[in-house]
């Protein structure tokens, strides 16, 4: 097909391709929710159940970018569209396909399939948003841009913020991410200290507790710009301390919330997270480390002992927020954990050990990766260490009730995870576009070439659709705290599309792709752990999102 037969995509008809996906994987979803009792027997059926989670998000995020590219449309960007189309009619592809290989799993008849996605004039509508020449278009528009995000954002303070944030993460964080990365090196005070008078660290914080009370897009939006820079160097900096503000908002006492989050708004407070342990991880309901009750030099509070595992920035922070068991029947699970803000020294490196006046001991150890350095995941064991009453989350009122304050701030956790990957997606798809441009094989340069076009155009559109995700995941965030849905959704599909296109751009780099000489090898490296924490893949799947759905 030439390049000018390539017309433009049928905005409507791609919104009604959305509806009859979106429609037929809700009576998916019935049959599922019937046959696991609205969930409860989840594990009987595992497998579909995680195919189920994984479609609808997919869906959601063709809505979501949908969505998006009405208002872009109207401000003059087709590209959107053009996007919309071919991601619509890659996820109904998809959809058909599952359900024609497993139909007694959907528990949909061939008839209806034939009335819905494998209608004559839906086949041909995807037929048409998948033709090589219109994903080679979008291709090479993105190199044109050199894969720089222009995308329209309709809240002016969020446009103003990823302005602002671009500018600052190009000059600050771009000319050390590769020594910290190469050197294993701790972020720089520097650097914290810079983003703290910028006021990164209390952007969803409430003004009447010090921070700016921006809400959740912006937040996302200042994630995305650092991580796009740096993921360990500075896009996973405010994480922390956002999962700690959620939990203290959410369950904290008015003292609590008065004495903490002003400091941690201003940066100066650094927060690590200390909920995983070396033989308990997406199961945080059998966590095994104690605080028992006791009293220490007449003072009222609890003795932590046990391990921790993958304690993200634990040498560094001033305080942990740590999960711990209060009560010792472990036959109560979730309901016999508590959440404490557990104070501390800061150390650089690699190792400490932190020893109270009264005899308790905190040793930490990091823990070597191959990527996402710069912050240090430490391995931690606790021997008597004493943590005073007035620092349990919620104090006597949240006795036991940390596991629940914990999960919602692994709600803000995921939701930044989206917006992480989605930064380091686009970092991906700007140093390609980049490459493509100036890189010349044959004779010319290799963004000529179809394939090169046409890959470069699936991995923009997937990057669009997965920052739209994650967008309006904040925008319900903000509308109410306690969902649990769309924050994994943004999580685990933003991270999937980071994996794929940092190994798409790396692959288009050749041999220097592999190089450390060329970014795109870290975001590789980086990226392989964004599937992982904040909830694992599998987990996140089932546990989250196809329990929510078939929940009702």
């Amino acid at each position: 097909m030439a390049e000018a037969d390539v017309k433009p995509i049928d905005a409507a008809a791609v919104q009604q391709l959305v509806t009859t996906i979106d429609a037929v994987l809700r009576e998916a979803l019935e049959v599922a929710s019937k046959r696991t009792d609205g969930g409860k027997n989840i594990d009987d059926e595992q497998v579909h159940c995680e195919r189920l989670a994984y479609a609808a998000t997919e869906v959601a995020a063709a809505r979501d970018l949908v969505a998006y590219a009405q208002g872009a449309t109207q401000r003059g960007d087709p590209l959107a569209t053009e996007m919309a189309g071919v991601f619509a009619a890659e996820v109904a592809q998809r959809v058909a396909g599952t359900i024609d290989a497993h139909t007694t799993e959907f528990g949909l008849s061939d008839d209806r399939l034939h009335q819905t996605l494998a209608a004559a004039a839906t086949k041909a509508l995807i037929r048409d948003a998948l033709s090589d020449a219109r994903v080679r278009a979008i291709g090479r528009q993105v190199m044109q841009q050199r894969g720089v995000n222009h995308g329209w954002i309709d809240n002016e303070l969020a446009l103003m913020t990823r302005d602002s944030v671009r500018q600052f993460a190009e000059a600050e964080i771009v000319p050390i991410a590769e020594h910290i990365h190469r050197h294993d090196d701790l972020v720089p005070d520097a650097i914290i200290s810079k983003m703290s008078e910028l006021g990164f660290f209390g952007m969803s914080v409430p003004e009447e507790f010090g921070g700016q009370g921006m809400g959740n897009l912006p937040m996302i939006i200042t994630t995305e710009e650092l991580s796009r820079c740096s993921l360990a160097a500075a896009g996973s900096l405010i994480t922390r301390p956002e999962i700690l503000t959620k939990a203290l908002l959410k369950g904290g006492t008015d003292p609590q919330k008065k004495k903490w989050l002003a400091p941690i708004a201003a940066g100066q407070i650094m927060v690590g997270i200390s909920v995983t342990e070396p033989d308990t991880g997406s199961d945080v309901a059998s966590v095994k480390c104690r605080a028992d009750a006791g009293e220490v030099g007449g003072k009222k509070g609890y003795l932590v002992n046990g391990a921790k595992a993958w304690c993200t920035f634990a040498g560094r922070a001033n305080v942990l927020a740590l999960l711990a068991r209060t009560d010792p029947d472990f036959k109560k699970g979730a309901r016999g954990l508590s959440l404490f803000i557990v104070e501390k020294d800061a150390f650089p490196g690699h190792e400490f050990e932190m020893k109270q006046a009264t005899g308790g001991v905190m040793q930490g150890k990091a823990d070597r990766t191959p990527g996402y350095r710069g912050m240090h995941s430490f391995t931690l064991s606790f021997d008597n260490y004493f943590v005073p009453a007035e620092n349990l989350v919620g104090e006597q009122g949240g006795l036991n009730k940390g596991f629940y304050l914990q999960m919602g701030g692994f709600a803000a956790g995921r939701l930044q995870t989206g917006g992480r990957a989605t930064g380091l997606s686009q970092a991906a798809l700007e140093r390609t576009a980049e490459y493509a441009n100036d890189r010349k094989q044959f004779g010319q340069p290799i963004g000529q070439f179809q394939l090169t076009q046409y890959k470069l155009g699936r991995m923009a559109t997937a990057v669009m659709a997965g920052r739209q995700l994650t967008y309006a995941a904040a925008l319900k965030m903000d509308e109410d705290e306690s969902i649990a849905l769309e924050p994994a959704m943004a999580k685990l599909f933003a991270s999937d599309v980071a994996v794929w296109v940092t190994q798409e751009g790396q692959l288009l780099h050749g041999g220097w792709g592999y190089a450390e000489e060329f970014p795109i090898s870290r975001y590789v490296v980086d990226a392989t752990v964004l599937p992982i924490f904040e909830g694992v893949k599998p987990i996140l799947e089932l546990k989250v999102i196809a329990r929510n759905l078939l929940g009702g």
